[in-house]
């Protein structure tokens, strides 16, 4: 076995593994031995000793070891195991609500034990429940182990000592071998002070008993600092490779038509912001080059991105090529539907609407346009990349609130929209500000401008914080605000991920504030309802014809109604940062001096107060998406989607964030000088999931 690759050695071949558990194994993305090196630990136990019964105290995780002295079945409000174990120092009760005949006889009285678990305080003093535990022929000869105990990932039905027993195997045949091909090259491990990679596997799989049990998750040991470099090395290599390849293709040309773009902006009742301004130059001078554009326009809630949108989809549409505009909600799309048939059709330029919904008829007439070119701006969801959309002569293509799209979803549009062997220039846009670590990484592949002035005119949200018992001082605050002219939102967050439920809660919120407040028009908005209808009530809406306007999240971005003053977050506590964030850029629109009110839930936790405190002491969506990150991790902060890239293994952009310039650098090293090792890398780290890039 030695001398064959390690990712050749499949996992039968190891002792215990067969096909059922092998299944297990692939669930969790499990193949072969090298993967099990890279399957890590969450967290370890200290085994390296025995405690004595009688010096254990409650809440302490321990290991005990003794004589069963009694054994037998209990009946109370749920049937158990009730065990007794004894050393020479005292006795503890051990509890088992789900066990098989086989446990019962080996929990019999007289047989030796040793076990591992929480103590907790039980009806018989005591007890710990579901300890781990095995029985031993020979106490005073039973080895304890020297190093730390690791607790790995799992799945159902495969137990922690079955995973240890195979990763130990895995271990032996490294050790043997000792060759698990170390892809990066010496002066990079020199330079950096990194340990060897068989070393660092070795670590962290069985750290030394000295070692502090947070290893994996405070602090970063060596063999977690190397095996993190290399995993942001992997990811990081995919994304410029995705770049350089992008940069060897051939994208239009185009030299902007400006006149028509001077027609647009005289019809804009504000001037542009400098900001503004100089994000649109970046944007041009991208789409005046044969390279194409790949770049990410980053701004602030309310900061103007969609007029920088439009000013680069009139770039492309005067020089004759069709633009895209592709949004991750309908409600979101729509709202972009208004504006830019409100901008541009009385320039002539003929905009087109599609989404999942659209009729048959409509979609065959609305695709025969898109293919003559007589549909020279298409907006939608994403659909507008489904199969059977075929577009004439695209351009441009903007995607916005690029974080609700997988990576791979953006990555996957490059090849989807290519004829002639041109590629469209690409724009994706986010009002959630990614933090520089994450924009390192998740955002290697795109360069990035930011408007970070606002428009004049906006005023400052006031924000509170308020418990739900005094809801009904906010329904009074809510009644003042309307009836003296002014507007308001009423925002029913997320219940337990289930839209059905959100979108009960938010109808049974609207009748709940229309008896109590029959003399105010009362609108209602969630994501179950038709598109015609979330428009119809959103127009009322924005004309005034409603003062209040109970909603659903999704209402977070691109809604603009400058008379609304006023915001309630119900459950704010469920909500990320960024979100929150998003929703309080709904109001102080207008002149009027804005509040936001987060009605939250009692007890709040800890972390929970950490992030209201955040929102309610900035208005500054950098500084909040940083201590998102902080607080939840890149997984949450990017949302569900972008698991496709941002699932580590190892690295945590949060802890990890010293590595990353290290990690830029790196990575431009290996593509100059080492480009053989790239792909290795990337199928070690990714996997399968590297094919996003080539979908």
């Amino acid at each position: 076995m030695s001398s064959q690759q390690l990712d050749q050695i499949q996992l039968t071949r190891l002792k215990g593994v067969g096909p059922a558990l092998e299944k297990k194994f692939h669930q969790l993305g499990i193949y072969n031995v090298q993967d099990l090196l890279f399957h890590l630990p969450l967290r370890y136990e200290d085994r390296t000793r025995i405690d004595s019964i009688g010096r254990v105290s409650v809440g302490e995780h321990v290991q005990l070891q003794g004589e069963i002295v009694s054994s037998n079945i209990q009946f109370g409000r749920r049937r158990s195991l009730h065990c007794v174990l004894r050393d020479n120092s005292g006795v503890i009760s051990l509890r088992f609500f789900h066990f098989s005949a086989a446990q019962k006889k080996s929990l019999e009285p007289g047989n030796q034990l040793r076990c591992y678990g929480e103590v907790r305080r039980g009806r018989s003093g005591m007890e710990m429940y579901h300890p781990e535990y095995r029985v031993i022929r020979d106490l005073e000869n039973e080895p304890v182990p020297e190093t730390l105990t690791p607790i790995y990932p799992s799945t159902d039905g495969l137990q922690q000592g079955r995973l240890r027993n195979v990763a130990r195997q895995a271990l032996d045949i490294l050790e043997r071998s000792n060759q698990v091909r170390d892809y990066l090259p010496a002066e990079l491990v020199n330079k950096l002070g990194l340990h060897g990679l068989t070393e660092a596997i070795k670590l962290i799989h069985q750290p030394p008993a000295d070692a502090p049990l947070g290893w994996m998750s405070e602090e970063m040991n060596p063999g977690h600092k190397r095996l993190a470099f290399e995993e942001l090395l992997a990811h990081r290599l995919c994304m410029r490779r995705f770049k350089n390849d992008s940069s060897k293709q051939t994208a239009p040309k185009m030299d902007a038509d400006n006149e028509l773009i001077t027609r647009y902006l005289r019809q804009l009742p504000f001037t542009l912001t400098n900001a503004q301004q100089s994000a649109y130059q970046e944007i041009a001078r991208d789409l005046n080059s044969v390279c194409p554009m790949l770049r990410l326009l980053q701004g602030d809630v309310g900061s103007g991105k969609t007029v920088v949108a439009a000013l680069s989809a009139l770039h492309a549409l005067g020089c004759g090529y069709q633009v895209a505009i592709m949004a991750p909600t309908e409600i979101l799309a729509e709202q972009h539907l208004y504006n830019f048939r409100e901008w541009f059709e009385p320039l002539g330029i003929f905009v087109g609407w599609l989404s999942g919904k659209t009729k048959a008829a409509e979609r065959k007439q609305l695709l025969e346009s898109l293919a003559s070119g007589e549909t020279q701006l298409l907006i939608g969801t994403h659909a507008l990349f489904q199969e059977g959309v075929v577009y004439g002569k695209l351009g441009l293509i903007i995607i916005d609130e690029q974080h609700r799209f997988g990576v791979h979803q953006r990555l996957a549009l490059r090849d989807k929209a290519a004829s002639d062997n041109l590629n469209p220039h690409q724009l994706v846009m986010t009002a959630t500000p990614i933090p520089r670590t994450l924009a390192m990484s998740a955002y290697a592949d795109l360069d990035s401008s930011i408007i970070d002035e606002l428009p004049p005119g906006r005023t400052a949200v006031n924000t509170a914080i308020i418990s739900s018992e005094r809801r009904d001082e906010v329904i009074q605050r809510i009644d003042k605000a309307c009836s003296e002219g002014n507007q308001a939102y009423w925002v029913c967050t997320l219940i337990e991920e289930s839209e059905a439920l959100q979108c009960q809660a938010a109808e049974a919120t609207a009748d709940y504030l229309t008896r109590l407040l029959p003399h105010l028009a009362i609108g209602l908005i969630h994501g179950r309802m038709k598109p015609k209808q979330k428009m119809q009530v959103m127009e009322q809406f924005k004309q005034g014809f409603l003062k209040l306007l109970v909603a659903t999240t999704v209402i977070e971005v691109g809604v603009d109604v400058p008379n609304a003053s006023l915001m309630v977050i119900e459950n704010p506590e469920r909500l990320g940062l960024a979100q929150l964030h998003q929703l309080r850029g709904r109001i102080g629109r207008g002149s009027v001096h804005s509040h936001c009110l987060l009605l939250y839930q009692t007890p709040l936790s800890e972390n929970s107060k950490q992030r209201l405190t955040v929102i309610r002491e900035s208005s500054d969506g950098f500084y909040i998406a940083e201590k998102d990150l902080e607080l939840r991790g890149p997984g949450q902060v990017l949302g569900t989607q972008q698991t496709g890239l941002m699932t580590f293994r190892v690295a945590d952009i949060g802890r990890d964030a010293t590595l990353l310039d290290a990690v830029r650098d790196a990575s431009e090293v290996v593509l100059k000088q080492y480009p053989e090792i790239v792909d290795p890398l990337i199928r070690r780290w990714l996997g399968d999931r590297v094919n996003y890039v080539y979908v």
